[in-house]
């Protein structure tokens, strides 16, 4: 089978793509013939060394497929050969085929397709994960989702949307913006050329919001909190921004307001029960229509570091896909 190898830590361009051997499927696991492969921002990560999950070379970045079971363990009986999944594999999902333990894949409805499939697991439950255990946002409150036009972002807009919020989107370009706002978002804000916390004030009648959603981090997350109301919860979803910033303590105590992490990946671990509901509710929003995820482009496999530096420049809007056919 063909594979996108990372042989040595670096930039996209080390990457090679080569022809390895099937994956052996060792007890409780599963064969999947991967049919797509979401790309996030992890992945950019992961080559270079940077991130927490450091596998040992060589290995393929992609965290998130879909495909089909073509072969199960002799063990396993919640999956058979046929079945339609999506799963979360942390790496190895830039090729062909992938071994992967069976209590991590999740059964796909027939109306998604591999593509879409591939791109919905991490954003969406990352952003309902933190949108509904961490934030616990509710109906008539006031959403503010930074990074709005990427894929987990344009997730928190409809979600937040879908939970009953008032969706600010804000992001760095005005074509950014109109794609969040096709997905859902009420009021719209341009960092790049508006003060962010002036703008939230302006929104918002003086009162600040409720919920920030921040993937961004860097300069923007000052002024984020700065921006919340009083009670507003803050979460810190990731650093895209390119540094991880601090924070004046005093703000947090002024407003009364909590800064919370979100954690999908480890949630998943250790709330598999809650994460297997989110993903039913999820699934179920789908097919009723509330979620639409957005896949900018497709890159087969021999340009897949072409797709992670699009991702890594931030030009990315909603989700890109490399793909095996």
């Amino acid at each position: 089978m063909r594979a996108v190898l990372c042989k040595e830590l670096g930039p996209p361009e080390s990457l090679v793509v080569e022809e390895v051997p099937s994956p052996e499927v060792k007890p409780g696991q599963v064969l999947v013939k991967v049919g797509a492969c979401g790309v996030n921002f992890p992945d950019t990560l992961i080559i270079q060394g940077k991130y927490q999950h450091k596998p040992d070379l060589p290995f393929s970045p992609g965290g998130e497929i879909a495909g089909e079971v073509i072969d199960v363990a002799d063990d396993v009986t919640s999956v058979k050969t046929g079945d339609r999944v999506i799963a979360m594999c942390g790496h190895g999902g830039f090729a062909e085929e992938i071994a992967i333990d069976a209590n991590r894949v999740v059964h796909i409805p027939d109306q998604m397709d591999f593509v879409t499939a591939s791109a919905f697991i991490l954003t969406y439950g990352t952003s309902y994960h933190g949108l509904k255990q961490r934030a616990n946002l509710q109906a008539g409150e006031t959403l503010l989702v930074l990074g709005a036009a990427g894929g987990v972002g344009l997730a928190a807009v409809e979600l937040g949307k879908a939970m009953g919020a008032k969706v600010i989107a804000a992001a760095s370009t005005d074509e950014k913006l109109a794609l969040a706002k096709d997905h859902g978002a009420d009021e719209l804000i341009n960092y790049s050329n508006e003060d962010l916390k002036d703008r939230v004030k302006e929104l918002t009648g003086g009162k600040g919001v409720d919920v920030v959603y921040d993937p961004v981090g860097g300069d923007l997350f000052e002024p984020a909190v700065r921006a919340t109301g009083w009670n507003g919860r803050v979460l810190v979803i990731g650093f895209a921004g390119g540094y991880i910033p601090k924070l004046p303590a005093n703000l947090v105590l002024l407003k009364g307001s909590a800064v919370v992490g979100v954690f999908w990946g480890e949630f998943t671990r250790r709330q598999p029960k809650d994460s297997e509901q989110n993903n039913k509710e999820l699934l179920e929003m789908y097919l009723q229509g509330k979620l639409r995820p957005h896949i900018s482009q497709t890159f087969p496999l021999e340009k897949a570091a072409d797709a992670l530096n699009v991702l890594q420049n931030r030009q990315a809007k909603g989700k890109l896909v490399v793909t095996t056919e």
